[in-house]
Formats: structure tokens, sequence, C-alpha cells
């Protein structure tokens, strides 16, 4: 499969936007114009390859604190932005996940923490059991943790967008098609051709319609990925198929 680099993406826009590659405006707005496109895909496909699991000496929970914090860039460039699960790592202070057991920490909300383990008195600390976001990185545990532990945190986040420093992403090898067409929509808004005043007010319509043309076929793909496809399963939709598997 042929995807796309920094070097062919950059040149395959500039040849359907007829505009130079080295022309000082388009090189301005390219990175605002990934951006917009990325985003856009990670946000409708909610890819399977964003999965992250993070660990390690910051995500560690203290003893009489009920905060867990970590900072939203992480070491490779990516920013976490959903946190699905949070695991507490047994035994207390060990950090080697080959040698130790998740205990999945249970979601609820701050007002039951607050209400129920409100307290961080010693006699109240115990092996925490629950957990509270409160921001997008710092959660709330309850009970209060009796000692240190470290956690495993399991969300969602951004890989760096497509750049010269980042010369290929998962978006630009296996999705590039989608890619070209949401950068497109983009630069119609660019060129100003989104409204009826505009030279071409088809022109951000055409690519907006086949971005979700493009975007529709690979939904099904992300879907069965995470086996949400048809009855629950990794294959395909079967239109011809009755009665239905589910």
């Amino acid at each position: 499969m042929v995807g796309l680099t920094y070097a062919t993406y950059k040149t395959q826009i500039a040849e359907m936007a007829v505009v130079a590659e080295d022309d000082v405006n388009f090189l301005a707005i390219l990175p605002s114009m990934i951006d917009y496109a990325t985003l856009r895909i990670n946000r409708d496909l909610d890819l399977l390859i964003t999965s992250a699991s993070l660990t390690g000496e910051d995500y560690k929970l203290t003893a009489g604190n009920r905060n867990l914090s970590f900072s939203q860039n992480l070491p490779d460039g990516s920013y976490f932005v959903v946190s699905e699960q949070i695991n507490l790592i047994t035994p207390a202070g060990q950090i080697i996940l080959d040698e130790s057991t998740r205990v999945p920490l249970l979601p609820t909300t701050k007002e039951f923490l607050d209400a129920v383990f409100g307290s961080s008195l010693a006699e109240n600390r115990a092996q925490p059991r629950y957990f509270a976001p409160f921001n997008d990185t710092l959660f709330l545990v309850g009970p209060v943790p009796d000692v240190d532990y470290y956690v495993e945190v399991v969300g969602t986040v951004r890989p760096a967008p497509l750049s010269e420093d980042v010369p290929t992403t998962f978006i630009s090898q296996y999705l590039p098609d989608l890619l070209i067409m949401a950068s497109m929509i983009y630069f119609s808004a660019y060129q100003r051709n989104f409204g009826r005043q505009s030279d071409d007010p088809q022109m951000a319509q055409s690519y907006e319609s086949q971005y979700g043309t493009l975007l529709k076929s690979a939904m099904v793909e992300e879907a069965r990925k995470k086996f949400e496809g048809a009855a629950w399963s990794s294959q395909a939709p079967a239109p011809v198929a009755s009665p239905t598997r589910g």
C-alpha cells in the first residue's frame, strides 16, 4: 500500500489547489490545514491506534492524597485527551506490570467521592476503589490511599501530526484519501469558496461530500477492529444476509 509522506502530501495538495508548492502563503497555512484534517479524522473515527496505556514514575498515587495528576503532553509528541480506565497496580509500590496485578478502579462522580470518601484522616485511608475525572489531567480517587500506589491510565491520545519532523503518520499511511479530502475542505475555506459569493460555491461542498463518503467506509473498518461490527463481531456488514446475526 502506498500512503503519503509529508513531502508527497504537500505536493498533492499543491497540485489539487493549483498553487506553487513553495508559495509562501501556502506554506504558512500548511500546519493549520494538517491540524484541521488530522483532528477531524481522529474525532470522527476514534481510531483504535490512538489507544494508549500510560505507566511509569509519573503515574503514582501518594499516601494521604486523593489526587492523581500528570501532564497532558507526552514524551513522544502526542497528547492525552480521554481517560477510559484507571488500574491500580498491586501490591503497593510495585511498578513493573509483569510482576503485579491490575485492579480496575470504578468510575464515579466527584460528589460521590466527596460524600463517601471525603476524609483523608489516617483511619479512613484504604486501597482506592473508585475514580472520578476532575479535569483533563487531574483525577480523584476514593478511598484516600493508605500507601503509595502506581497506576496504569488507559485512554485515547492524539498522535503528533504530519510535519517535516514527523514525515509519516498512521493517517497519512492508511487513510491518505480522507486526509486529502479533509485538507481540501480547509483549503476551500482559505480560498473563500465556502459561500454563495465565492468564485466556486460548489468546491467546498464537493470535498465535504466526498469526505463523508470515504468516512463511512473507514468507520465500518474501524468498528470491525474493535469488534463493534455485525453482531459485535469483527465481520463487515452483510446486506444480503437474512436473518441478521444479532
